[in-house]
């Protein structure tokens, strides 16, 4: 018999990135008594890892639940980033509706369209929280009709439709129904998750089933699997079986040995979770994604979406430069292997392959923003390894055409940088779908571009626009290949002998182009230390040291002045390497160079392509 549990609330927040997700979560933990009144609380507590910290950005969902009169509200933080999109999807599993939260200016963007989107398709309520209307140029009235366009665009339902708005400043800690009344907490928000978000329903007499929908790893207990029980219970001691959707011929029996529940920030061991509960399970090795737990007198998987696939793919090759192994703690092809695949555990939109070479592995992701995360949580913990330019993953149609990935790309940017900006992304392959007017001054282009088309556009994209562009890309899919898109026009600087960069040969190598070294740090023959401002590249050498003469001391040297160089960031340095060179990673350093360092070998390579 189903019984539905009033005691409980599962809610999503979902949204495009930077629109306030994680600021919004810390108010509700905050107003619901979670933390002690002296005590020390972070900004976005939620995100934990700190590269989400410093970038501020969420790349893994997060589960946290609070108590509002009497009531319990799992609530889960997913990322707004399209190539976390794929942790967004599985989390609306977990849950019986979701909060889309809007930017009060900036409006409904490509990622809060994909979101929803998902939402609408699992059929969940949705309550509508137009956020930040404390921004100087916000403006909730119009965003209101934005919002409900897309509900109908995305063929909501009526009862979809007929959607509560809630009107908030995560900042402030402020939330109200109506603009005219003005309120000082947030509790019109958690009235409205638990009078509008239904509680879930299940059946308590029957078999156990719960569906794993996010896998979190931990050094000391290994694998914990985090989902829905969905009918049933579970507890600790309990055998159950594994089955899979996707994986029909799956059936693992294993003992449930330990067995939580959220309470606000901790994970609580518990004893038993009945249905509705979202719960974290580990001390199974191998649980999966998508698996789902059963009592194995009737074992049932619930369906579940397949992840999406990797469009994007990069070489990870063991360093061999010749300052190779000096920065780094772990450099061989063992613990790059190691590292790799351990980030599987963790990491289910990512793909790693062995290649021909045991030096090299092929790891493809869902964009550069997603692989460049990885590079630099592996540099952090003192990895050295150097890696390709990224390249897209290409598929064939039955008519043995060529696909490629392509991207659905929003670009706000001012009236007077649209030209510029159309002009860039056309020759990039990029269609113009559509073009309109938003706020006083801004204008917004819709364009559906190959992916391989922005690799490397972003750096430009912010000079070309003065720093005022936001462009937003979300995955649409695979198209017809587009044809050959030239990436860069500019040539590389690359130094001639190994040594110390000299004030000397830099001041002479500055005049061909930007440098991105300055004097003392050590070069190496075929190691790119700058770009050169003609098409093609020129070998410098930037470690000669002028001849002393008679009548000029070595002194007269330091009279020479250096433009300050470029000091590349590490998806700057990914956006400019081309497809023969390689990116040198170490805990200490980003160097570019060409893959075949010695020139003669250079040349030879590149005579035979041409």
């Amino acid at each position: 018999m189903k019984q539905t549990r009033n005691d409980i609330r599962n809610v999503a927040i979902i949204a495009h990135v930077d629109h306030g997700k994680t600021t919004l979560v810390d108010e509700l933990l905050k107003q619901s008594g979670v933390f002690r009144e002296n005590q020390e609380v972070a900004e976005r507590v939620m995100d934990s890892g700190d590269i989400e910290r410093e970038r501020g950005i969420t790349i893994l969902s997060k589960n946290t639940a609070v108590m509002y009169k009497g009531t319990k509200i799992n609530i889960i933080d997913t990322p707004g980033h399209a190539d976390f999109g794929g942790e967004v999807e599985r989390v609306l599993k977990m849950v019986n509706g979701v909060i889309l939260v809007v930017d009060a200016f900036e409006g409904v963007m490509p990622q809060t369209r994909f979101v929803l989107k998902k939402a609408l398709e699992l059929n969940h309520p949705v309550i509508v929280c137009i956020n930040k209307i404390d921004r100087p140029e916000a403006r909730p009235e119009e965003i209101i009709d934005e919002v409900l366009e897309l509900f109908l665009d995305l063929d909501a339902n009526e009862k979809q439709l007929d959607c509560p708005f809630v009107f908030a400043s995560a900042k402030e800690g402020v939330a109200t129904l109506d603009l005219e009344n003005e309120n000082n907490n947030m509790s019109p928000l958690f009235e409205t998750i638990i009078n509008y978000i239904p509680a879930p329903v299940g059946d308590p007499d029957a078999g156990t089933q719960a569906l794993i929908s996010t896998i979190d790893y931990n050094e000391y207990v290994g694998r914990i699997g985090v989902g829905k029980v969905d009918n049933g219970s579970v507890r600790i001691g309990q055998e159950v079986v594994i089955v899979n959707h996707h994986d029909p011929d799956k059936l693992q029996k294993v003992k449930i040995s330990k067995l939580y529940e959220f309470d606000g920030l901790q994970k609580v061991e518990v004893k038993e979770a009945r249905f509705g509960s979202i719960v974290a399970i580990s001390g199974i090795s191998d649980i999966r994604i998508g698996d789902t737990l059963c009592s194995p007198e009737a074992p049932k998987p619930i369906p579940f979406q397949k992840i999406s696939e990797p469009t994007i793919a990069m070489q990870f090759i063991v360093n061999d430069s010749p300052l190779a192994g000096q920065e780094g703690k772990y450099v061989t092809s063992r613990h790059l292997r190691d590292r790799l695949f351990r980030e599987l555990n963790t990491d289910v939109s990512l793909r790693v392959e062995e290649t021909d070479s045991t030096e090299s592995f092929k790891v493809s992701g869902r964009g550069e923003l997603h692989l460049s995360v990885l590079i630099e949580n592996m540099r952090r913990e003192g990895y050295e390894f150097a890696v390709s330019k990224a390249e897209v993953l290409y598929q064939t149609d039955e008519n043995g055409k060529k696909l490629e990935p392509m991207e659905l790309v929003y670009v706000d940017v001012p009236e007077t940088f649209s030209g510029t900006v159309i002009e860039k992304l056309s020759i990039r392959k990029g269609e113009l779908q559509n073009m309109k007017p938003i706020g006083d001054s801004y204008t917004r282009l819709e364009f559906i571009i190959p992916a391989r088309g922005l690799i490397g556009y972003r750096g430009e994209f912010l000079t070309d626009t003065k720093g005022n562009g936001v462009m937003n890309s979300v995955y649409n899919g695979y198209g017809p290949y587009k044809g050959d898109i030239q990436y860069r026009k500019q040539g590389s600087l690359i130094a001639f002998e190994a040594g110390e960069a000299i004030t000397y040969g830099l001041y002479n190598a500055q005049e061909r182009g930007t440098l991105f070294i300055g004097p003392g740090e050590k070069v190496y023959a075929g190691m790119v230390i700058g770009q050169n401002g003609r098409g093609e590249d020129i070998e410098l050498n930037v470690c000669k040291t002028k001849h002393l003469t008679n009548t000029r001391s070595s002194s007269a040297d330091e009279a020479l002045r250096l433009t300050p160089p470029r000091i590349l960031s590490l998806e700057q340095a990914l956006e400019f390497i081309d497809t023969d060179e390689l990116l040198e990673i170490t805990p200490e350093s980003l160097r570019i160079r060409k893959k075949i360092l010695d020139p003669t070998m250079r040349k030879r390579s590149s005579m035979k392509k041409s």
